[in-house]
């Protein structure tokens, strides 16, 4: 998100929108994706690979099952995904903003309620944010660092200042989980792990779990906010289930046995052939393509400029060489999945194909003399003839390695101090397909003398080992939104560096980036905040920090018949507040 709308900043209003007003009027009746006579009743089960060993997704230690975060708490305001600028009221009855993004003002439901029936509280508010800010995920530092103060106003109001007029972040801060603070006194937030059961203001609790296996929420039949415009029509389904394999070859059994209720394909091959079991045939499972507006985001296997193997752009585009996408698009998904392009493809916000035209010339000019190659002229990722051989491919890499200072001795790549060019891989276990990828990627390094160690470990080490920035390659995934904006500094900002399990896990720190992100943050038409997102597209891109695979326009979902979704989809798709917020049960 960037801009905040002059008119919705002018007295307390009832949404935000970045440009002009919110969509919805202020009866709106209820979200134009949700079904507000979808019946309540039912369950859905879904499920993941790994483990966990903690319900508090708001620190760094342990590891979360990640839908939780959404499902058991609730925030201030909430997102439309139908508009990707705009929020609306939830916790909160009102906003007001400050001139220029100076401040922002929430005022409090009087109807707001904990789970345990306890009210909302100014209190609770303040010390969520300033509990968030202080000692939760990292996540929650670059917002909280620009914010000067916070203070309530009267009985439901807050008041939080910024150190600097920022329209985004008033936002940022309705987006904020709001947890109740009598339930961590005299217990340690940052070191919680089973031992608390958050305390929710959401329309679903936690009502039974066991570690690493299976957490069960329940639809609070008390929930206080059933009736709000926003809330009508979503959270119907009683129970939602989230079951924990080891692997995906058992959770895909788990589906196929019925013992998991819905799953979601990412292999385009696997979708064509795989998904004609008995369950299909009859007509118990159905198989839904949802389609969507959002950019791909960033998907494949990062490396780590940390490193010293990988400080060189040269080595990074030597290791993009040899990566021969169609070769393993073709072995893992027939050749059916189209490949990233850059990180905000797909979308109004990709960077153009060729030379940098107009303003986003203009916004690269200043940074010339310091961007990679491709910046300024265009960047592609390199097209192989699909032949596993992949000698064009392999032989630019060879090149690039010998400009870089490495040369093949004794069919080993090697630096000038005589030791051996490797890196270690690091993978979390149950990711069967990035192993596939990974065991092909192996073997078209050897090509080039290079022999790298991968090593896979539980989830857990895995996160540790991620956090702390203990890897040279590794899996990234990060999606970004039609309104990227504050959140960008968090995955490839400066101050992430060195912030331990922050989300910029390739160690950039670029002065053209963070340059762009504050463009983004100021600009004063649409025009120029696409611009600025052309450019981040671009630096980054350009930067060779990712090695990219494939994504998909469609979302595929297998599902039992009696889970259903309403037939006006929002522009994001299938995405966060999509499963299971507005779907229902109902059998036939």
């Amino acid at each position: 998100m960037a801009i905040l709308s002059g008119g919705a900043a002018a007295e307390p209003s009832y949404g935000i929108a970045m440009y002009g007003d919110p969509a919805l009027p202020p009866d709106f009746a209820h979200l134009p994706y949700a079904n507000p006579d979808a019946p309540t009743g039912g369950r859905i089960v879904t499920g993941e690979v790994g483990s966990f060993d903690s319900l508090n997704p708001h620190i760094r230690a342990g590891s979360t099952p990640w839908q939780l975060r959404f499902l058991a708490y609730e925030s201030l305001m909430g997102r439309s995904w139908d508009e990707p600028f705009t929020l609306y009221g939830l916790l909160a009855e009102s906003v007001e903003v400050g001139d220029g993004g100076a401040w922002v003002e929430f005022q409090l439901r009087p109807e707001a309620r904990f789970s345990d029936g306890s009210p909302v509280t100014v209190a609770d508010v303040i010390w969520s944010y300033e509990t968030l800010g202080t000692e939760g995920h990292p996540r929650y530092l670059n917002a909280w660092n620009r914010v000067s103060s916070i203070e309530a106003v009267g009985e439901r109001g807050v008041r939080i200042s910024f150190s600097e007029p920022d329209r985004e972040l008033a936002l940022i801060m309705g987006m904020r989980p709001i947890l109740q603070a009598a339930q961590w006194e005299g217990r340690d937030f940052t070191e919680s792990g089973l031992d608390q059961i958050p305390i929710s203001s959401a329309p679903y609790v936690i009502d039974d779990f066991e570690a690493g296996r299976f957490v069960s929420l329940r639809r609070n039949p008390d929930y206080w906010g059933a009736d709000l415009p926003f809330r009508r029509g979503t959270n119907v389904i009683d129970e939602i289930r989230l079951e924990f394999f080891g692997d995906g070859t058992a959770m895909w059994e788990a589906f196929v046995a019925g013992e998991i209720t819905t799953i979601r394909e990412t292999n385009a091959a696997d979708w064509e052939t795989n998904y004609d079991f008995p369950r299909v045939q009859s007509g118990d499972v159905v198989l839904s393509e949802v389609p969507h507006e959002r950019p791909t985001g960033m998907w494949g296997f990062v490396m780590n400029t940390r490193s010293p193997q990988f400080e060189d752009w040269r080595v990074r585009e030597a290791m993009i060489q040899a990566f021969n996408y169609e070769f393993i698009n073709q072995t893992q998904n027939g050749g059916l999945a189209p490949r990233i392009t850059s990180y905000f493809s797909n979308s109004i916000l990709g960077m153009e194909p060729g030379p940098a035209t107009g303003r986003v010339l203009e916004l690269l000019e200043p940074f010339a003399d310091d961007l990679l190659p491709g910046a300024l002229e265009g960047y592609e990722f390199p097209v192989s003839d699909g032949r596993e051989a992949n000698r064009a491919g392999i032989r630019a890499a060879m090149g690039l390695m010998e400009e870089a200072g490495y040369s093949v001795q004794d069919g080993v790549m090697t630096g000038s101090d005589g030791q051996p060019f490797t890196f270690e891989i690091v993978l979390s276990q149950g990711s069967s397909e990035n192993q596939a990828i990974i065991n092909i990627y192996v073997e078209s390094l050897s090509r080039l003398g290079i022999t790298p160690t991968v090593t896979t470990i539980d989830s857990a080490q895995y996160r540790e080992r991620t956090d702390a920035y203990d890897f040279d390659m590794t899996w990234f995934a990060r999606g970004v939104s039609l309104s990227p904006g504050n959140e960008q500094y968090l995955y490839w900002g400066c101050d992430m560096v060195d912030v331990e399990g922050s989300r910029n896990l390739m160690g950039v720190c670029n002065p053209a980036i963070e340059a762009m992100v504050g463009e983004m943050l100021t600009a004063e038409s649409q025009d120029d905040y696409r611009a600025a997102v052309h450019v981040l597209d671009r630096v980054l891109t350009s930067g060779r920090y990712v090695i990219p695979i494939w994504y998909s326009p469609v979302s595929r979902i297998a599902h039992v018949r009696e889970l259903h979704y309403p037939e006006m989809l929002p522009i994001y798709g299938d995405w966060l507040g999509f499963q299971p917020d507005v779907w229902w049960y109902e059998e036939e």
